[in-house]
């Protein structure tokens, strides 16, 4: 069953509670959602989950009995056992309160329990209650956790992981290899030695490794692949135009995360100083972004090094910065209506030249005919000549 489900008794037992509360009968209290027993390992943290109603209201209280069996059981409060207890409870409509133990030890094994009552007089310190708590218990086995032990080694180009369980263990029945929320090999071997085989070299693969032994409860190892940092920059080249906001990126993405950011100007022996001049660094574990306020075309232009330093070392990346006027976003534009107007001028002048050349043309063109006209009218004459 899902944790904190209601079975079909206690769903009856809800319907029941249900209707004596709609007849106001007062001091009638159950429980929607009990506690579930968990095994936990030591270090780990435990949570459990409890849901009453009644009319009024219930109150909702934990209690705890150790494994010794001298120990007494006694009420659980929030911020005891060094401050590793929280208890949280709403009252709103039913009751709702959750109990986490944080950074078990085998003392926190025992039994752990709910009690619900809206009885006035539960709490008198003379007077018994009428109604009498309700309770819902649940265990807590916490299990001392066994020792990992962990490497890495670079061999020919390939990173091998391993992990190995020393000590009592509990059965295993598989393990799985884990980078961040990613399966990257799984099996079903019981043996406590288990590898996983990386193409490449570390400045490729750094990070976190989770080796998972599939036990009860499941127990895991952590691999850390640590590499100087891998600095890159967003972009090797940045443009803006002047009186505007530059704006140049670095980030980090190998494990461990940068400690401290650095930027640095060419030219410049001193670091860039943030909110010196006009000048704005914001950075944030693997990120660091540099702000130039009103670039200046003489001043501003140039080579910007980013430099991390985590716990193994030190990188660098290096980002070119052009300032170009205001005016530059014009030439093409300019450069467009100045090619419109030779060509403009071209076909003027090539039309202004023509014309001159084509009128005698045309003055030939219409002579001839009058020409042939007039031959035609001396023939016709000479014609009528002889006939007479």
């Amino acid at each position: 069953m899902a944790a904190g489900a209601v079975g079909p008794r206690g769903l009856v037992a809800l319907l029941l509670l249900l209707g004596g509360m709609a007849a106001g009968v007062a001091g009638t209290t159950g429980f929607i959602k009990s506690p579930l027993s968990q095994k936990r390992l030591t270090r780990d943290s435990v949570e459990l989950y409890c849901e009453a109603i009644g009319n009024p209201i219930p109150e909702i209280q934990w209690w705890f009995e150790g494994n010794d069996p001298n120990e007494t059981c006694a009420q659980l409060w929030d911020g005891a056992r060094q401050d590793r207890v929280k208890i949280n409870a709403t009252y709103n409509l039913h009751s709702t309160s959750t109990i986490s133990i944080a950074n078990l030890t085998a003392d926190d094994s025992g039994m752990y329990e709910c009690r619900a009552s809206n009885d006035p007089d539960r709490n008198h310190l003379s007077k018994s209650p009428k109604v009498k708590w309700i309770r819902s218990q649940a265990n807590v086995f916490v299990i001392e956790r066994p020792d990992i032990k962990s490497h890495v080694s670079d061999d020919s180009g390939k990173l091998v992981l391993t992990c190995n369980m020393t000590g009592p263990h509990p059965t295993i029945e598989g393990h799985e290899w884990m980078h961040g929320e990613k399966v990257l090999q799984t099996d079903v071997q019981s043996s406590a030695f288990t590898s996983y085989t990386i193409e490449g070299k570390m400045e490729e693969h750094s990070g976190v490794y989770e080796c998972v032994y599939k036990t009860s409860p499941v127990i895991k190892g952590q691999v850390n692949i640590s590499v100087p940092p891998q600095v890159m920059a967003y972009k090797k080249s940045e443009h803006g135009n002047e009186g505007d906001t530059g704006v140049l990126t670095c980030k980090n993405p190998s494990f461990p995360p940068v400690s401290s950011w650095v930027w640095y100007k060419t030219g410049h022996q001193e670091p860039i100083i943030n909110g010196s001049g006009r000048y704005i660094i914001k950075s944030s574990g693997n990120k660091t972004e540099l702000r130039i306020l009103k670039l200046n075309i003489e001043e501003d232009t140039g080579d910007y090094h980013c430099n991390a330093t985590n716990s193994l070392g030190s990188g660098s990346a290096s980002v070119n910065l052009r300032v170009r006027s205001r005016l530059a976003a014009l030439w093409p534009f300019l450069g467009i209506v100045a090619e419109v107007l030779v060509l403009v001028t071209i076909i003027f002048i090539y039309e202004k030249r023509r014309k001159p050349d084509e009128v005698p043309d045309d003055d030939d063109g219409g002579s001839a005919p009058l020409k042939s006209n007039a031959t035609n009218h001396k023939d016709k004459n000479v014609r009528q000549r002889n006939a007479n």
